[in-house]
């Protein structure tokens, strides 16, 4: 199939991805596309002399498209934009990751994600009634959680531009240099977005409920109930199974040490599971990524276990210089038939698994 420029602008927003890729001309309005300024477009244009004077923006990306520029013009322009854009943040970089060590936990401090407002409104505006409570529940409750929230996402956000660099800097990839859905970089011509987590605690209840195993924070609970432990059960349930693992991890009783290392145990088998056979994992993490997500654009999972500490696994991602050796590892082994097929490389304290 040989695409018009009408024709894989509505492939595109029909987030049919893949088929755009899978075709010459396809694959060149998705890199146009992925040049989405009339900044970086009117670039492309100068770099190779096509004369584009006075044309509106909005007319830029047909234009070009039907142009004579090639893709192989096209590529050198989007390496050289990433170029300039990389090196301004190479220079605070080493800076940048050492301020990342400042934080000292991640916690979104019971505000969710991507839902802030409505968050707010449920717990603070609906449900209190007097303003002296209210302005009480701000200064203690409020403040602490949005201080917790606002370094959780100032975490996030500087973390993933990190990792998205790395892959980026490499030779196999191609970056994107403009906001482009459902693609961050190109990998052999294969478009993917990259997705950077952890191994999934709903996954590991989802494994042990299918081996028919009962649920960690069940023994947990119950253990430490045997123990005298106390606990705290208005916790979420992965803050009370991280704080009910340590309390119990901490306990020097024959009891809680055997059911620590049980559980653990299965954590360790059920992540070499997983780089043995992705395509289980792959599966459930396609399943649950939400509705909005649902759809068959390529897919890049980095999945970082810290398997001295699950609960510790989101400190790898400023782990820089060990995340470039073991991304580069991967991708220095990509050959063009091995891009569209699952593909997990082993970590020495955690675990990188980057399956399509």
């Amino acid at each position: 199939m040989s695409f018009t420029f009408d024709s894989a602008l509505q492939s595109y927003r029909n987030d049919e991805i893949a088929s755009l890729a899978a075709d010459e001309t396809g694959m060149r309005f998705l890199l146009l596309r992925s040049m989405s300024r009339a900044r970086q477009l009117r670039r492309l244009a100068n770099d190779w002399n096509y004369d584009i004077a006075n044309m509106p923006a909005n007319h830029l990306l047909r234009e070009l498209f039907d142009s004579s520029i090639s893709k192989d013009q096209i590529v050198r322009t989007i390496r050289s934009l990433y170029e300039e854009e990389r090196s301004i943040r190479k220079d605070h970089e080493k800076e940048l990751v050492s301020e990342l060590y400042k934080v000292t936990s991640f916690d979104w401090g019971g505000l969710h994600q991507n839902a802030l407002e409505r968050t707010i409104v449920n717990n603070y505006v609906k449900k209190i009634h007097s303003y002296g409570v209210l302005t009480e529940k701000i200064d203690t409750d409020l403040f602490v959680s949005m201080k917790s929230y606002v370094v959780s996402s100032w975490y996030n956000h500087w973390t993933s531009i990190i990792i998205e660099d790395i892959f980026k800097d490499h030779p196999n990839v191609l970056p994107t240099v403009g906001l482009v859905k459902k693609i961050d970089f190109f990998i052999r011509d294969v478009p993917f977005d990259l997705k950077v987590t952890y191994l999934p605690e709903g996954y590991i209840r989802a494994r042990r409920n299918a081996l028919g195993l009962p649920s960690e924070i069940s023994q947990l609970r119950a253990s430490a109930r045997e123990l005298q432990i106390h606990f705290d059960n208005n916790l979420t349930e992965s803050k009370l199974l991280e704080d009910l693992w340590t309390k119990l991890n901490d306990n020097p009783s024959p009891s809680a040490q055997q059911l620590i290392r049980s559980l653990y145990e299965v954590r360790v088998n059920i992540l070499n599971e997983c780089i043995e056979d992705p395509r289980r994992l792959m599966v459930w993490l396609y399943e649950n990524q939400g509705l909005r997500r649902f759809d068959a654009a390529n897919r890049l999972f980095l999945i970082l276990v810290n398997t001295n500490n699950f609960f510790a696994s989101w400190k790898l991602k400023r782990s820089r210089e060990l995340l470039v050796d073991r991304i580069n590892q991967h991708l220095d082994s990509i050959v063009k038939t091995q891009v569209s097929t699952s593909h997990f490389t082993g970590m020495d304290r955690s675990t990188t698994q980057l399956p399509t």
